[in-house]
């Protein structure tokens, strides 16, 4: 089973939004059975499936803050994990058991850099020989300055930066209806679909596992 977790310590940084487009697509494009399991109280992404329509292809839920992985489906292909905010120390470490696949959104500021900074210092050594840890850039609004910066130290951490992802009401617009980004009409959300390229073409290689 493939097993890839969005994670940040710091909340507000679009998990919920990547987990969901990320559950959708390996439901979608790619046809496999996928579930997602929200391990934050806030069950953002189950409120998501709760929107979902019947037409496309299904997602099973998890209510993993309550129950952990105990209801998780035995023929699932892929597992996407939606992990809650302020994890830190055992809770953190217990998480990570979870996931051969790490993907930690930062957002364009200061406040947001130097937080993915501490974190990513106490995640690298629990993910250490068990997980792949990558970084992505998360709602940018390209052709700033602000994300000029984002956009360099990022490529300067060491671990892998596989994506950065613009600011856009396609999101929005998707989640509302209980739809991931690929799920979108092409007209609308081509762009989008370019910038996830590389974290797809990432996650689909064996550089993203141990």
């Amino acid at each position: 089973m493939r097993s890839i977790m969005v994670l940040n310590a710091k909340g507000g940084c679009g998990k919920s939004t990547l987990a969901t487009s990320l559950a959708s697509y390996y439901a979608t494009e790619k046809g496999n059975k996928v579930a997602l399991a929200d391990y934050d109280p806030q069950h953002s992404s189950l409120d998501w499936l709760e929107r979902r329509p019947e037409r496309v292809a299904p997602i099973v839920g998890v209510e993993a803050d309550k129950r952990g992985l105990r209801g998780l489906p035995r023929d699932t292909e892929v597992l996407i994990i939606d992990a809650p905010a302020r994890s830190h120390g055992k809770e953190l470490g217990t998480l990570v058991k979870h996931a051969q696949t790490i993907i930690v959104p930062v957002l364009a500021s200061p406040i947001d850099m130097q937080a993915a900074a501490r974190f990513l210092e106490e995640l690298r050594p629990i993910a250490h020989k068990r997980a792949k840890v990558a970084v992505v850039a998360n709602r940018v609004k390209e052709n700033t300055l602000i994300f000029e910066e984002l956009d360099e130290y990022l490529s300067d951490l060491r671990v892998p930066y596989v994506g950065a992802f613009r600011d856009a009401q396609n999101y929005i617009r998707a989640n509302s209806r209980g739809l991931g980004i690929y799920e979108l009409p092409e007209y609308l959300a081509w762009p989008d679909w370019d910038q996830w390229d590389e974290l797809v073409t990432y996650l689909n290689s064996k550089r993203s596992r141990i």
